[in-house]
């Protein structure tokens, strides 16, 4: 009953049972794929019940929601369109995870004024990949030309944000495109950042590396970053690697 309550016309519910959590997506609009869920593997565990949690970009609350048991603490998903927000929020109810999540439906530009600056332990990111060009291909449809153009936000606007909340020390993860690193550190640095971690995920067996996840450390020592084992996707056959399948169907 409280499925058929929570989930409108058009709506699915998709399951990632591995962490056995389940949310609401649709054609219609920008759903969760393999990046969100890799940028929640990224992420360490902690057993820290207190760590204030911010979630941008968050589209219908994916990475937040993947994290709930490896970050038992409050997390703040903040997405600008409004369908994306209600579908979180609702994801959140669907999941009986309302005392630890909270959805904000706003720019992430205007965030200061919801949550003070410097006070942050965790800023989660699955920004738009690309730049917003006058010849830019865009998809017709407006809620996943937002969600991989930078239409609404940009890599400056993402980075400044995350290190603006951040307190000193506090950590930041992102998962983009390696052809933007170059613009990436060079934000980073900008705003008082420092990569630590980085790792790459390859699509098969001998091919470059599409997607790259970044762990940044706020007004931390420069210096000792981590280049850690890249993930492969899938194998020649088209099969998700052992690694992968784990991430979403669990052990």
């Amino acid at each position: 009953m409280q499925e058929q309550n929570l989930v409108q016309d058009s709506e699915r519910i998709d399951q990632l049972y591995s962490q056995d959590v389940q949310i609401i997506q649709s054609n219609e609009v920008f759903s969760f794929s393999l990046d969100a869920v890799l940028l929640a593997n990224f992420v360490p565990e902690t057993k820290k019940t207190r760590l204030k949690v911010v979630d941008m970009c968050a589209g219908n609350g994916a990475v937040g929601l993947f994290l709930h048991a490896k970050i038992p603490s409050h997390f703040i998903e903040v997405e600008i369109q409004p369908r994306l927000a209600d579908m979180a929020q609702r994801s959140i109810k669907l999941n009986n995870l309302d005392k630890q999540y909270s959805v904000l439906n706003m720019d992430i530009a205007d965030l200061y004024t919801e949550i003070k600056k410097d006070s942050v332990d965790i800023v989660l990111c699955n920004p738009p990949y690309f730049t917003n060009l006058p010849d830019s291909t865009k998809n017709p449809n407006e809620y996943l030309a937002i969600a991989r153009h930078e239409i609404k936000t940009n890599l400056e606007g993402v980075v400044s944000v995350m290190s603006g909340l951040l307190k000193t020390n506090g950590r930041g993860y992102m998962v983009h495109r390696p052809d933007r690193l170059a613009d990436i550190f060079a934000m980073i640095s900008k705003y008082r950042m420092a990569p630590k971690r980085i790792q790459f995920i390859h699509p098969k067996p001998g091919r470059e590396a599409n997607m790259v996840l970044i762990e940044v450390i706020r007004d931390g020592h420069a210096g000792g970053v981590r280049i850690v084992e890249p993930i492969i996707v899938s194998d020649e056959n088209n099969e998700y690697t052992p690694q992968v399948k784990e991430m979403l169907y669990g052990k």
